[in-house]
């Protein structure tokens, strides 16, 4: 009867002991990511809802050129690192000189050296440009390349202007600012 007993709780032992195991492999985590992911926002007020979110990776630059040789020209570009750029419009805008309906795409560019081609693709949730299809484009605009300061980590920005927003892409010394009209009153003018 006592072995009986030993036996059982041996192998009560033995399956705990397995299962916490599993459990701890369980809560294993990935190692901190060298190009973090950030989120910015849109809002035409400190109080007013989101009208555009973008999330998207941070890649740091490795000279003071980047674009032609860390990012190629005239190749498509996930707008960042690691998953592609996401961007999700809360409301319809006008992008750049195109209509575009509320709701999430991924952001895609061309970058040459003195414009750059955007590209708004509705195929989400994808890795980098591995599963970038044209056929899935709903707007694809040129905007050109302007200079400033050194900007060490890719970034992304928004700035309100008379006419409408600017979502500014930043990254070593370059800039590359998208028009974006959110306001309905802009839009049905347009």
């Amino acid at each position: 009867m006592k072995t009986k007993i030993k036996i059982k709780s041996l192998i009560f032992f033995a399956i705990s002991m397995l299962i916490s195991g599993v459990q701890m492999q369980g809560q294993a985590f990935d190692s901190i990511d060298k190009n973090p992911q950030d989120i910015a926002y849109y809002r035409p007020g400190l109080t007013s809802k989101p009208q555009v979110k973008v999330v998207y990776g941070r890649p740091q630059a490795q000279d003071d050129i980047v674009f032609g040789t860390q990012v190629p020209f005239g190749e498509v570009w996930e707008t960042g690192s690691n998953e592609s750029t996401e961007v999700q419009f809360f409301c319809d805008v006008m992008f750049g000189n195109k209509f575009v309906r509320a709701g999430k795409y991924v952001l895609y560019t061309i970058p040459d050296k003195n414009y750059w081609t955007i590209i708004l693709n509705e195929k989400t949730d994808t890795y980098g440009v591995h599963f970038y299809d044209p056929e899935y484009n709903v707007a694809k605009i040129e905007v050109p390349v302007q200079k400033g300061s050194n900007l060490e980590v890719f970034s992304i920005g928004f700035r309100m202007k008379d006419y409408g927003t600017q979502m500014t892409l930043g990254f070593a010394r370059t800039r590359v600012k998208i028009p974006l009209y959110t306001e309905e009153s802009l839009i049905s003018k347009i």
